[in-house]
């Protein structure tokens, strides 16, 4: 028998997180057999890989700002597990497969993104929803290619500004950085408010509350369990390549 929490669960958000978990799964297997196995190196480079990735990308982090306000009473104790998971995934990564590190990865990230959204939630919860939503847009669109040097309008990054190792985190990647998972908060950060401003707008319009109780019941169970099946997709994927990809 559901519950009266269930029933107004918006189950068509797991269900899109789902989907984009499933997204994930495929794209990891893909690279590991193609990048980490070596049978052929050069296929993350394909401009429809890109676009997957980056669908999987955005989906993900939009959800996660969506998301912010059912997670609001245990927020800082989020931020602080998935920040605390992000450095053990680092950890396991340079053990495992030092070429393929993680370094502020997306649960950093996240977890960083939450802290933050904390600290600013009053400020943010001013703005109109609309006008929230555009603005987050625009400074997403500005920030989108400051990791290669640029900000929106063509205005360059003095190179200076790349060689401070602790803006790394922040969006300005050292020349020696490297790493096979970095979402740094610019731009995403501004994608996260995104998504937290665009759950107001569906605040405000019972049809699209409606809309989102929809239940897919295989994605919308998946994508409650978002976090678990990352933590453990890796290793996984990697014995079934080991088992499956004979050298």
């Amino acid at each position: 028998m559901s519950t009266a929490a269930e029933d107004r669960r918006w189950h068509l958000i797991d269900a899109l997180r789902g989907l984009a978990l499933v997204n994930m799964l495929g794209m990891h297997f893909l690279y590991d057999v193609n990048v980490v196995f070596g049978k052929e190196p050069g296929w993350y480079l394909r401009p429809g890989v890109r676009l997957w990735q980056q669908y999987i990308c955005w989906s993900f982090i939009l959800i996660a700002g969506f998301s912010y306000d059912w997670g609001r009473a245990r927020n800082l104790r989020r931020g602080l597990t998935l920040n605390l998971l992000g450095l053990a995934v680092t950890a396991a990564t340079l053990i495992a497969v030092p070429s393929e590190a993680i370094w502020f990865g997306i649960l950093n990230f996240l977890g960083c993104a939450i802290l933050l959204t904390m600290a600013l939630e009053k400020t943010l919860d001013r703005l109109p929803p609309l006008a929230g939503l555009a603005l987050c847009a625009v400074l997403f669109w500005f920030f989108r290619d400051v990791g290669a040097g640029f900000l929106g309008f063509g205005l360059r990054v003095p190179a200076a500004v790349y060689r401070i190792w602790p803006l790394t985190p922040l969006g300005f990647p050292h020349p020696d950085f490297r790493s096979s998972d970095y979402f740094p908060l610019l731009p995403w950060l501004f994608l996260f408010w995104c998504g937290f401003t665009l759950k107001r707008l569906f605040d405000r319009c019972e049809l699209c509350r409606r809309a989102a109780r929809i239940k897919i019941p295989l994605l919308s169970a998946l994508g409650r369990r978002t976090l678990w099946v990352y933590l453990l997709h890796q290793p996984v994927l990697m014995g079934i390549c080991m088992l499956l990809i004979r050298n």
